[in-house]
């Protein structure tokens, strides 16, 4: 049966991933803002992708209100990743073309922020898409991000795809499409060649080439 629509994760699938020193920095500039001058490793590591529970944790540390510190990081990694896609360091996969010789509706869903997610859009040379979703930048964007399907259901919805496939390059795409009950299709970049996935995806593609083998 066709897939009637394609979504897409971004970092790694249609973007190449944001470099981590560009992230730490811009997270150390957060911590700036907000009062802390010298924040330790492993609480820059934890801001990379807290929970709830762990944000909250250093937010206490310091005697912050966790939304205060979220939104001080959020904003960081939003500029420092605007810098860069403005200054081509941050760029698409050439293999993006072969998104053009889709018929079926596309979308996006990220774990990243939906800022950034239209950032990208704006600075990048992509077909167009029909819908896009990244994270709220807030206590609720954490909770609700991969592997939880919540944006994923909202992107599907608002396509009115019934029978649509998600493609990523990551456990929790694999574990959100899961979750959703659809296909998925995996993206073994350079940067995933040792990467284990605790399920198999429907499919595994090189490349996003791989695309035009899929019923469309």
């Amino acid at each position: 049966m066709a897939y009637d629509a394609f979504v897409f994760d971004n970092d790694g699938v249609l973007t190449r991933p944001t470099d981590r020193s560009v992230l730490t920095d811009a997270i150390c500039g957060a911590f700036a803002e907000v009062g802390v001058a010298d924040p330790t490793t492993e609480e820059i590591e934890t801001m990379l992708s807290p929970t709830v529970d762990s944000l909250r944790a250093v937010a206490t540390a310091y005697d912050l209100e966790p939304a205060t510190l979220w939104e001080a990081r959020e904003r960081a990694a939003i500029e420092a990743q605007r810098e860069e896609l403005a200054s081509g360091r941050k760029r698409t996969y050439d293999d993006v073309a072969a998104l053009d010789a889709l018929r079926a509706p596309t979308a996006i869903v990220s774990n990243n922020q939906h800022e950034t997610i239209e950032n990208v859009l704006e600075h990048c040379s992509l077909a167009p898409f029909d819908v896009w979703y990244g994270r709220e930048p807030t206590l609720a964007g954490i909770e609700r991000k991969k592997p939880e399907p919540y944006y994923l259901e909202r992107a599907i919805d608002e396509l009115g795809a019934e029978n649509p496939i998600y493609v990523g390059d990551s456990r929790v795409d694999i574990a959100a499409a899961d979750a959703v009950g659809i296909d998925a299709a995996f993206v073994r970049r350079d940067h995933r060649r040792e990467y284990e996935l605790p399920t198999a995806p429907t499919y595994e593609l090189e490349s996003l080439a791989g695309l035009s083998e899929l019923p469309r």
